[in-house]
Order: C-alpha cells, then structure tokens, then sequence
C-alpha cells in the first residue's frame, strides 16, 4: 500500500489498520508523484490518497484506462488556506470572497474548469465530479477545525 511520506494518510492507513485488522505493508514515496510511480512500477498494489491528487496523476498517466480510484472514503477532511492570525481583516476580506462564490455558484464553475475540463497545456482532463462533500461544503461555508469533519 503506497502513500506519501507526511500525509494524513499515513495515520489513516495506520488507523483502518488497526480498526480492521486488515494486514498489509506500507511502501512511502517522497512526494505524490513519487507515490504514484511505485503503484505504475509495481512495488505497491494500491495507492492511498485524497481523490483530487490521484484523479490528477491518473489523467497525466499512460494509459489513464489502467488505473481507477476505488473503496470507501476513509476520511473526509477540510481544505485550508493558511494565513496570519494576527490579520482579521485580511482573513474576513478572504472569508467573504469565498462565501459570495460559493453563493452565487462561481465556484462550481470554476470546479468543472479545473476538474472537468482539459487544462492547458498538454489539455489533459481529469474528469472529477465535485463530491457530495464538496457541494456541501459550498453550501454551508464555515472555519471549523478538521477534527469536526472526522467520520463519526
């Protein structure tokens, strides 16, 4: 089972373990890309990752048709932006730009351009549907910590 060394994956692969008693090695690349080339090369089996980076490195992969993102979600987690705390204003001018994007559906298109449609300049398209997560997320913006978002 690959992952990449430093990720949440890596305590998540740890924990399904454990939780499961399911019995296998884990192999870690050094960054995703690396992570990917010991599933092609097959020094791993499978490749535990968020669904956007391996949808990603699928699409630029050949032949794409080999590979295909299965199994249970293992954990859903917030994406961040991290900025200075110390900077309210600067953090509320952020906060309101993405809420008004994600009220008026900007973000959706802007999701469909950059996970839909083929990107320049090798004009590869990685063909993920925003998740049900997602569009939640989109619908009910918050800053909650990622502990909130744990499976229950």
């Amino acid at each position: 089972m690959a992952t990449t060394t430093g990720t949440t994956s890596v305590q998540l692969l740890r924990k399904h373990e454990r939780a499961n008693g399911v019995d296998f090695k884990e192999v870690f690349g050094k960054d995703h890309a690396d992570s990917f080339l010991l599933l092609e090369s097959g020094r791993a089996d499978a490749f535990v990752m968020d669904s956007q980076i391996l949808a990603g490195l699928i699409a630029k992969s050949k032949p794409p048709s080999d590979y295909k993102i299965v199994g249970e979600v293992l954990n859903v987690e917030p994406i961040n932006i991290m900025m200075r705390k110390d900077d309210p204003a600067f953090k509320k001018a952020v906060d309101d730009s993405l809420i008004k994007l994600m009220k008026s559906g900007e973000i959706a298109k802007i999701y469909d351009k950059w996970f839909m449609q083929p990107i320049p300049p090798a004009n590869v398209r990685i063909g993920l549907p925003a998740s049900e997560a997602t569009r939640a997320a989109w619908a009910n913006p918050n800053d909650k910590p990622a502990e909130d978002y744990a499976k229950k």
